[in-house]
């Protein structure tokens, strides 16, 4: 079983309005997971203009989050700490930190991120629940 859905490209994330509650849905924010139906895996699609920021803080009790920075420049705040983040940044965040973001007005573009969620079990150091068929031929 799959789903696929089409974020668009980058340019095209900040056409989208989205969020869980009238608090906090906002232009540039994608909540792709209420278009699967996942079970573990939360994603949202962020793309923030030049001096935005969001609009909170917040934190999970039971889920971690991995923030994965692709174009512009911005800074996150993780409890007192603010650190830089831009393409290739990637940020883990678990539980009771709390976080807030940021594009920095002078950002050459939009801070564009796609924030994964996730939560229940525990991952192992490599995934335990796998089959592999190492003679299936490739489809291509």
């Amino acid at each position: 079983m799959y789903e696929v859905v089409n974020v668009g490209a980058l340019e095209q994330w900040r056409d989208h309005t989205g969020g869980w509650s009238d608090h906090n849905t906002r232009e540039g924010r994608r909540v792709v997971d209420h278009e699967f139906t996942n079970q573990y895996i939360g994603l949202t699609v962020n793309a923030l203009i030049p001096g935005q920021e969001d609009a909170y803080w917040h934190d999970h009790a039971e889920v971690e989050e991995v923030y994965i920075f692709l174009t512009g420049r911005g800074q996150m705040g993780l409890d007192d700490d603010v650190i830089e983040v831009g393409p290739g940044t990637v940020v883990k965040v678990g539980q009771h930190t709390m976080r807030t973001y940021r594009c920095l007005p002078e950002s050459p573009d939009q801070l564009r991120f796609i924030c994964v969620r996730a939560g229940g079990s525990e991952l192992g150091v490599k995934p335990t629940d796998a089959t592999v068929d190492w003679d299936r031929p490739k489809p291509w």
